[in-house]
């Protein structure tokens, strides 16, 4: 009987759970299975029935635990087939239920599921607010180009969305027409099939790149569990491996996997990176069809430059920041910054001091990776090692060039820009390494003037300090580490790096004295950051990959990063780069706009001076008035060209006559007037004429053409121009004059067509007409007196005053003047003895009027004799040619009739008239190569030296000078520098 009703009672329990297939065990049926068989089977011998514990998680999640349970009417069951006909309405219910608990758990399930995957991917994707930057320009300013008014008013209304929505009344109709041909299952198949749907969400999220990233954080964070656990409870587990090494293995394997971390965030940069690169290539194509603005950094790096040629020297008190890198010589400053810049772009030297002058280097991104100089077009392509030898060639060529005579390091800054993708966004500035002997070669103030620029730069309160220390050399050698604590004592603005840290690993005894340096323990300085960094193996072929791929390879290895005395953070260039340009743009923001007003307060103070000092002048700057200068100057070359032919020739034939007159009168007329008849005469003229003509006459002739022109010339350049001369452009013009004169040189052919001309003009004899004949007698007559004059005049400078001077003026002779004046007196006497003495005094009459002399007391040298009867003899005979000149003045008719049956004989005036003829034609000839080829050759070569004046800013320095061009200099830099200033500010406003 008991059997029976077991039996019937199982029956009940069985109808019961398979009505309750897929529901979870907290359902109401499954509390009712529960009773029946506490009731029906309390004597069942091995029947002990326990409730099952709850499952908190899906008693939250259950809105059913919260109705209330009804005491449920146990059912008279009787034998047989009875319990399935009394419970079929059971079975329909938990039929009709299924599909509502099957779609309630699935949205729970599924909705913790999305919940959790949201959260770990919120957790893994990384901050890119550092990297703002990266997006494109263009997509900033979509707001402008895209009326998002417009396409809000075009979308549809809520009621058309609604209409365009799936109708989930009959999704849910269909659903539950379909709830009866399910078939039953085991109980956890509902829980089962949620917790499968997760795990697909989940296994489709770990897909792809991001997928192993989340995996790769659970393992660390698993590897990081298990060493803490490892570390806190080895002591009490017993294993065949010390607790040490399973340590090391622990930290190994952590070591590892964050480097695996660290290559696939490099892979997803250099992935940006090359999109980046595209984008920016299309923008150079101009796709977008837009104006590139410049960027941030080389606005910057445009006022720092102008900075630097308003005051070479570094001695405006300017605080614009700017990362100076110091250093050591030798301490690895220029390969840091090619790792930095990543290409090798500075000249090498072993041991040898290679940084003379400060190199501001301007680091920016661009699609290609490109160098150049701010005052050359020229690009340098770093992905060549073509282009990369000569930028280093012309940086060294540039340093060398700016080092002056007797000095071995210059302060003239040479500015360099390098573009590239992934660079960081910085301006950086080598110094010259700081030495502590000076050796040979060297100008003995070598290392006072290195000094001196380090401190210039570093002393800028606002200049981020990069210094470098050689690891592998004993700290205690380090010598910039003092100059870095004198200038930044706290250590606000200085990021501290050991270099070479491989040789230190291998060479340092006590690995604890790296981890000393690098904590800030060590050196007697502090700083904002440490790093540690490996540059190479020495080897100056090495390319900045393969310093990467050494670099991380050692950093993988090394001990200091197992042993933790070194943090991830803390190696390699890559980061140093990223914290350095941080710094450098925080410092910026901070300090930028303090500095602007700086200089908006200096631009008034100029403003003013100037209209104090100059109300009624433009400000005009050193270059402005160098222009203006360079007009005044062309238009005064090309009034050349305006003189007269007539004034040409008249200044060419008076100045070659004067240059010429001596030879003739000396070395052609009046040897030849010493001979016998007219044949003799007319013979040594043409002899000594084309001795003269092939000779010296047309050099001579060249010679004055070339004088003329300059005197014509400095007198346009000098020439003042009213109440419109300024007097500041005096220097420069008297400079081009100069320079111009130097370098202009007179046509070498000219004197070979000039020779031809003057030769055929000398050999010509006729005489037209009287009037030529009269004009020829003129100019004799002229040049005689000339001479003339000058000899009486030599001859009262060796006699002294005569009888009318000395009463009038009161003035007396000297012994010599007495003396040379009684030996003129006995000459004169001579001479009147005999008119047609020679020229030349014998020697028994120097000896009868030394005699005749010493007879009266006067002691006389026969040499002084001599050189009076030459002035006396002279002045004899121009009288009496003059006299002869005179009386050929009605010759011209016996020269008609070639002097036949005359006793008058006039070839002096035919020689006259021969010269005379020469030297106009040769005036004439003159003036026309000056007019037609010389006067355009100066004016190029005044061009060309104004140019060449242009270009030289020394020359210009020192040619315009005055307060007046200084103001005016200063004024416009700083205008430029307040201006600049102000639109990079606009930009970097507009950036944030």
């Amino acid at each position: 009987m008991w059997r029976t009703r077991a039996a019937a009672a199982c029956v009940i329990c069985q109808s019961l759970v398979n009505s309750s297939c897929g529901i979870k065990r907290k359902s109401p049926l499954q509390n009712l299975h529960l009773v029946s068989r506490s009731l029906h089977h309390p004597y069942y011998p091995s029947a002990k029935f326990q409730r099952p514990p709850l499952r908190i998680s899906i008693q939250q999640l259950s809105s059913l635990n919260r109705l209330p349970l009804h005491k449920t009417k146990l059912l008279n069951v009787k034998h047989g087939y009875q319990s399935h006909r009394n419970f079929w309405l059971a079975r329909l219910a938990s039929r009709l239920l299924r599909v509502r608990y099957l779609i309630l758990g699935s949205a729970v399930g599924g909705g913790y599921t999305a919940k959790k995957t949201y959260e770990q991917w919120k957790d893994m994707i990384p901050d890119l607010e550092d990297y703002k930057w990266i997006v494109p320009d263009f997509i900033w300013e979509l707001d402008e180009l895209v009326d998002i008014e417009k396409l809000l008013k075009a979308l549809p209304d809520a009621d058309d969305l609604a209409k365009l929505m799936p109708d989930f009344e009959k999704i849910g109709e269909s659903l539950a027409s379909l709830k009866g041909f399910l078939s039953p299952g085991s109980p956890g198949e509902t829980a089962f099939r949620a917790t499968d749907q997760g795990y697909d969400n989940d296994k489709q999220f770990k897909k792809g790149l991001l997928g192993e990233l989340i995996l790769l954080q659970q393992q660390i964070q698993q590897h990081e569990e298990e060493a803490r656990r490892a570390a806190g409870f080895s002591s009490q587990q017993k294993r065949k491996v010390s607790d040490k090494e399973k340590i090391d293995q622990l930290q190994e394997e952590l070591l590892r996997t964050q480097l695996k971390y660290q290559r696939m965030l490099e892979r997803l940069e250099k992935e940006n990176k090359e999109l980046r690169k595209l984008v920016l290539q299309r923008d150079d194509k101009g796709i977008h069809q837009r104006k590139l603005k410049k960027s941030l950094i080389d606005m910057y790096s445009e006022v720092l430059d102008i900075l630097s040629d308003y005051d070479a020297s570094y001695n405006t008190q300017d605080h614009l920041p700017r990362v100076v890198v110091v250093g050591d010589q030798s301490a690895g400053k220029t390969s840091v910054l090619e790792m930095i810049a990543q290409a090798r772009i500075f000249p090498r030297g072993s041991g040898e001091m290679m940084t003379r002058s400060p190199v501001k280097v301007t680091l920016s991104e661009g699609p290609h990776h490109v160098a150049l100089f701010k005052d050359s077009s020229r690009e340098f392509d770093l992905t060549k090692e073509e282009d990369l030898a000569a930028l280093r060639n012309e940086i060294e060529i540039r340093m060398r060039n700016s080092v002056k005579e007797g000095c071995t390091v210059s302060t003239e800054t040479i500015s360099l820009s390098v573009k590239g993708p992934g660079l960081q966004r910085m301006v950086l500035v080598d110094l010259p390494g700081v030495i502590s002997t000076v050796t040979s070669g060297m100008a003995p103030d070598t290392k006072e003037t290195i000094f001196s620029i380090s401190k210039a730069y570093m002393q800028n309160p606002n200049a981020i300090i990069l210094c470098i220390q050689d690891g592998s050399v004993d700290a205690e050698r380090s010598i910039v580490t003092d100059l870095v604590s004198q200038m930044d004592p706290q250590g606000k603005r200085t990021i501290f790096v050991l270099t070479k840290v491989d040789l230190a690993e291998k060479n340092v005894a006590s690995p604890n004295r790296i981890q000393q340096i690098i904590e800030g323990k060590l050196f007697p300085m502090k700083a904002l950051g440490y790093f540690a960094v490996v540059t190479g193996k020495g080897n100056s072929s090495e390319s900045i990959e393969s310093i990467k791929e050494y670099e991380e390879e050692f950093f993988q290895n090394s001990k200091l990063l197992k042993t933790s005395m070194l943090k991830a953070h803390q190696v390699t260039t890559k980061n140093l780069s990223l914290a350095v340009s941080d710094c450098f743009w925080k410092m910026v923001r901070e300090s930028v706009e303090q500095q602007a007003d700086a200089f908006k307060a200096t631009r008034f103070n100029l403003e003013t001076e100037w209209k104090n000092n100059y109300p009624r002048l433009r400000e005009l700057d050193r270059n402005e008035l160098f222009e203006k200068a360079k007009n005044e100057i062309l238009d005064e070359v090309i009034s050349l060209t305006q003189v007269t032919p007539k004034h040409w020739e008249e200044m060419l034939e008076k100045t070659l006559w004067e240059r010429v007159s001596t030879h003739v009168i000396e070395n052609i007329y009046l040897p030849a007037a010493q001979t016998a008849n007219s044949g003799t005469f007319n013979t040594t003229v043409d002899i000594k004429l084309k001795q003269w003509t092939d000779k010296q006459l047309p050099n001579k002739a060249v010679e004055v053409a070339w004088e003329t022109l300059q005197e014509e010339f400095s007198r346009f350049m000098t020439e003042k121009k009213g109440k419109e001369h300024d007097d500041i452009f005096d220097k420069l013009k008297q400079a081009v004059k100069e320079e111009t004169i130097k370098r202009h040189k007179w046509n070498e052919r000219a004197e070979d067509s000039l020779r031809v001309i003057q030769h055929n003009a000398l050999e010509d004899r006729s005489i037209s007409d009287k009037q030529q004949w009269d004009a020829a007698i003129h100019f004799m007559e002229e040049t005689l007196q000339s001479r003339l004059k000058d000899t009486e005049s030599v001859i009262e400078d060796m006699v002294g005053p005569d009888w009318k001077k000395r009463w009038l003026h009161w003035v007396g002779r000297t012994k010599e003047q007495n003396i040379r004046n009684e030996t003129k007196n006995e000459l004169e006497k001579l001479i009147k003895c005999n008119e047609d003495h020679p020229a030349y005094l014998a020697n028994d009459e120097v000896t009868t009027v030394r005699k005749n002399l010493e007879a009266r007391g006067v002691a006389v040298d026969p040499c002084l004799i001599k050189d009076t009867w030459h002035q006396i003899y002279r002045r004899y005979f121009l009288k009496s040619a003059l006299s002869h000149c005179n009386l050929c003045r009605r010759g011209f008719y016996y020269y008609q009739r070639h002097f036949v049956d005359s006793e008058l004989e006039c070839n002096d005036i035919v020689l006259f008239w021969r010269i005379q003829r020469m030297l106009a034609i040769t005036a004439n000839t003159l003036r026309q190569q000056l007019t037609n080829t010389e006067v355009r050759r100066l004016e190029k070569n005044v061009k060309e030296v104004l140019e060449d004046f242009a270009e030289d800013n020394e020359k210009k320095v020192m040619l315009l000078t005055g307060k007046r061009v200084q103001l005016a200099e200063d004024l416009k830099k700083v205008r430029e520098i307040q201006e600049k200033l102000e639109a990079f500010i606009e930009a970097l406003h507009q950036e944030k």
